[in-house]
């Protein structure tokens, strides 16, 4: 078993404080930046940055859909951490200074792939479908924050 990984960035032209407080605000924001892949969100405990408990289900591709429940904390200023408590997934969500009034955004999930060829697959395909689904999050974040 291996592990895959999926990375995706964006600038944003917003403070990186407006940024990461768009990320950190699942009660409000953040589900206004998900896509069409994610379905029955739901904040079921806190609502803002470390200490929130939040679930989702991902429909990654047609056949594939993960039923997700993150645990959020905030180990670095500037940076969320989602560890699902339903398989190996993290998603780590790290916000940082690119220059007067902008932000970097990057957004890195990992997770233990499977064995055999499947898993060869599974570590060619998915991270590239997860990169699209991640970039309009991204793409959604900073048109919230730009208007701002």
């Amino acid at each position: 078993m291996a592990q895959v990984e999926a990375t995706t960035q964006r600038e944003i032209a917003a403070s990186p404080e407006s940024v990461f407080a768009a990320l950190a605000d699942y009660a409000g924001t953040r589900q206004r930046l998900l896509p069409e892949q994610y379905s029955e969100y739901e904040v079921r405990e806190g609502g803002s940055g470390a200490g929130t408990l939040v679930h989702w289900k991902l429909q990654a591709t047609e056949k594939r859909i993960r039923d997700c429940l993150f645990a959020v904390t905030e180990p670095t200023p500037g940076q969320l951490v989602e560890t699902d408590r339903n398989s190996s997934m993290v998603t780590t969500w790290t916000v940082t200074p690119a220059g007067e009034g902008r932000a970097k955004a990057v957004v890195t999930t990992t997770w233990t792939g499977a064995g055999g060829i499947g898993g060869f697959f599974e570590r060619t395909f998915a991270p590239k479908g997860l990169n699209r689904i991640q970039d309009e999050v991204l793409a959604r974040l900073a048109a919230e924050t730009e208007k701002q």
